[in-house]
């Protein structure tokens, strides 16, 4: 096995494989990546079992066709130290020893067989689904700041992907929750028969990664317990979680007929500032809701307290609510509009959050008793 790749075409997949590759290093051949040429062209490969991150280059000089696998990180951290633009020269002296030079450099990295890496199959049933990547990684950026890090409810662990109907228009959903907030994105897609299902977090991460880096066409496919995301020359395998998802409607408030508007970036702004107070984000913010303005305030015993007042619109009469300061701002940070619309119905009810500029998002979030 030998061959010539330049140090940027392979450095950008590798950065996507360190998303994948397992850390802990139960299983060693875990921690490799998969280096193939086969067929004019050089496949990289990574997985931890759950998630399998494939990519080919093309643009790249083969002398020997073959196949190893090398530490992922080893790797990684080598190129980015390598000057940009640098022709890499790779060749597998032994079974257990990959050369690489460029320029002044000379390594030898310690290999592992490609027996025992892992293969998959590349065979899904289901109809394949052409998305907007930016609009699918929007709906992927709202709804995952709720997902769940609690892992004994691990069908929370995800975001919710499925159909919804509305207006005869058909729409791809994204729905997450750990119970103290939800957040739900929809996107209109053509017709199709796509089986709901949970995109676990560790995907969800990568897939965002992927999309932030890449404008090519994107599709999607899935199968019974597993779902495939393209990208031109990559693919993204990942399982999904086994489990159902709750009935999140039943949360949603529909009665909530007390308004309160206030600027976005204000608003997340005063609740950063006065948040600082308190190193523990759990003692929440105190929002005193006037007609024309909001008091927000923190008061921490080991700390100190601090306060600070915005402009504001409220249509009814004045109401205390307090609220996790970080819950806030993760989704006021993903409001689109400048202004925030807040639906509040008393001081212990779940909150309705509306985008203005974003019919097809909201969230809600539960208050907490200071």
């Amino acid at each position: 096995m030998q061959f010539s790749v330049k140090r940027d075409v392979l450095l950008k997949s590798l950065n996507f494989v360190q998303g994948v590759v397992e850390k802990k290093n139960t299983l060693p051949i875990l921690s490799n990546v998969l280096l193939q040429l086969k067929d004019k062209k050089l496949s990289i490969v990574a997985t931890d079992l759950d998630i399998i991150f494939y990519d080919e280059i093309h643009d790249v000089k083969i002398v020997n066709e073959g196949s190893t696998t090398t530490s992922a990180a080893i790797l990684y951290d080598i190129l980015r130290k390598i000057s940009s633009n640098s022709e890499l020269n790779f060749e597998l002296k032994s079974e257990n020893k990959l050369s690489l030079k460029s320029d002044n450099s000379d390594f030898n990295l310690l290999c592992l067989p490609t027996d025992n890496f892992p293969t998959f199959a590349d065979e899904f049933e289901g109809h394949e689904i052409s998305l907007n990547n930016s609009r699918f990684l929007k709906l992927l950026n709202k709804t995952r700041i709720s997902i769940s890090n609690d892992d004994t409810r691990h069908y929370l662990n995800g975001i919710f992907l499925h159909l919804t109907e509305a207006h005869g228009r058909q729409f791809l959903t994204g729905v997450a929750t750990d119970s103290h907030r939800l957040s739900s994105s929809s996107l209109e897609i053509d017709k199709n028969d796509f089986n709901s299902l949970i995109l676990p977090r560790k995907t969800v991460f990568q897939l965002c990664s992927l999309l932030t880096e890449t404008s090519d066409q994107l599709t999607m496919q899935s199968s019974e317990n597993k779902i495939k995301f393209t990208l031109g020359k990559m693919k993204l395998i990942s399982k999904v979680i086994d489990g159902k998802f709750p009935d999140y409607k039943k949360v949603v408030p529909t009665s909530n007929d007390k308004v309160l508007t206030v600027p976005s970036k204000d608003f997340v702004s005063s609740i950063e500032r006065v948040a600082s107070v308190s190193l523990d984000r759990k003692e929440g913010v105190k929002l005193a809701i006037n007609k024309d303005n909001v008091q927000l305030s923190v008061n921490s015993a080991n700390s100190g307290d601090g306060n600070e007042k915005i402009k504001a619109k409220f249509s009814s009469d004045n109401l205390n609510i307090s609220f996790n300061s970080k819950y806030l701002i993760d989704i006021a940070s993903e409001i689109e509009d400048e202004n925030l619309k807040i639906n509040l119905k008393d001081s212990v009810s779940p909150v309705l959050i509306e985008d203005l500029s974003d019919k097809n998002s909201y969230y809600v979030i539960m208050p907490m008793k200071i």
